[in-house]
């Protein structure tokens, strides 16, 4: 065991973590899942005379799904207000708009119920939203430091209910929301289980209208947590903290996880063909929810590590979509560095990828996982070819990019399942910078 990369709090004993949890919220899945809305609020003690607010985006208000969810929630006796002016990877000040709406709609008590109706943007917006009026104060104050106080949330506030979208983010179950700070060029998050959701609702009829770009890119992200989950460390690789409270969100892979990380990679790599060539086909868009959410439940608890570190200063730096930015960097990082670490368990995400293994030996097994993956995006024919065409970026860029990861996200490199330098993540950069031809 190497303690010097596997602590997982400070101060700690030095001995195996021995306990692991899984949280999550009340997910209801299935294609008419948003029209028991109602009965969902019901359950989690909201009245018919109670006030909510659903956080959107404009998009998603002239593509018909917010009257949808609004008419819905009326049929039921709701009152909804609406705020659609979200961003595409929020800024601080974005998400504060919204929490001064809040305020000045309802006060410092806010809404009685909270609906996230879009993709992870719109989800992150309503899930620190819902944070912060309930724990009052400021967003810096719970923002990670050095940008903000870094301080605990202590409270969940009133319910709130996730509606993806897309397949692809997680944000639906989970307990960070991620915020840009364009003037610093990074990313930062709020992360508490007091940001995660109460419920969830995938209905693949929320998905038809999703663009095959997005589509495929969203897609990637999730194929990326799914894999990411499967190959990181296993959770008693990694050091037990004194305090549970300090058990990092991340904690390794388990039995279960590795479970739902293979059941994601089959979904997902099998139904994505389909739905970027047919966007109406419902009954692949519900396997593709069911792929991402079974991805998010295994990545973002088992971990997400090199290609997810590599991607937030891509976008951070080129403000590329993540998803786009996950496929270009996973042949090289996740599929190429990585593989060394477990050759065996590589070559079992190259079978659920579809290869034929066959008379290979294990490691030549292991490789394929990286080519059925270049393959399956190339059949997609909608995603960049790696980070030149994804930014232009060059080999020019790579050591500033490589710099910025391993300064800003010890958080994802300590998951990762080999140690990396300085110096690896810059020829990582390079390989990924021309995935095809």
């Amino acid at each position: 065991m190497s303690y010097e990369r596997s602590v997982s709090a400070d101060p700690h004993e030095f001995s195996p973590e021995t306990v692991w949890e899984v949280q999550m919220p009340a997910i209801r899945v299935g294609a008419g899942a948003a029209g028991e809305l109602g009965y969902q609020l019901d359950q989690l003690g909201t009245t018919g005379d109670q006030r909510g607010l659903i956080v959107t985006d404009e998009n998603l208000v002239s593509l018909g799904h917010v009257e949808r969810i609004v008419d819905e929630l009326d049929a039921d006796g709701f009152d909804v207000d609406v705020f659609a002016n979200t961003e595409r990877e929020p800024s601080i000040s974005a998400v504060e708009a919204c929490i001064e709406f809040v305020r000045e709609e309802m006060g410092d008590a806010g809404y009685d119920f909270y609906l996230g109706l879009g993709g992870g943007s719109c989800m992150d917006t309503a899930k620190a939203t819902r944070a912060v009026v309930a724990n009052e104060g400021e967003l810096l104050d719970y923002v990670a430091a050095p940008t903000g106080a870094g301080e605990a949330l202590t409270q969940s506030g009133a319910p709130l209910i996730l509606l993806p979208t897309t397949a692809g983010t997680g944000s639906e179950i989970s307990p960070v929301a991620i915020l840009s700070v364009p003037e610093k060029n990074i990313k930062e998050g709020i992360s508490s289980p007091h940001v995660r959701a109460d419920a969830a609702v995938l209905d693949p009829t929320l998905t038809t209208t999703l663009p095959p770009d997005l589509t495929a890119k969203t897609a990637m992200d999730a194929l990326g947590h799914a894999i990411e989950g499967y190959t990181t460390h296993r959770y008693d690789d990694l050091l037990r903290a004194e305090d549970p409270a300090e058990r990092p969100v991340y904690a390794g892979r388990t039995g279960f996880t590795e479970m739902l990380s293979e059941k994601a990679i089959e979904l997902l790599s099998s139904n994505v063909r389909r739905v970027v060539n047919n966007g109406d086909d419902i009954e692949a868009r519900g396997a593709m929810l069911k792929g991402a959410l079974f991805g998010a439940i295994a990545g973002l608890t088992a971990g997400a590590s090199l290609a997810h570190a590599m991607a937030y200063p891509v976008g951070n730096n080129y403000h590329t979509y993540h998803g786009e930015t996950i496929a270009a960097l996973t042949p090289a990082s996740t599929l190429g560095y990585n593989v060394a670490s477990d050759p065996p368990r590589f070559e079992k995400v190259a079978k659920m990828l579809g290869a034929d293994t066959t008379g290979m030996s294990t490691r030549e097994a292991a490789d394929e996982a990286r080519k059925e993956f270049v393959s399956l995006q190339r059949d997609l024919n909608v995603l960049p070819s790696g980070l030149n065409e994804l930014a232009g970026i060059t080999a020019d860029d790579v050591g500033g990019l490589a710099e910025s990861t391993v300064e800003s996200q010890q958080r994802l490199l300590r998951c990762n399942p080999r140690p990396v330098t300085k110096e690896d993540v810059e020829e990582i950069f390079s390989d990924a910078l021309h995935n095809w031809e």
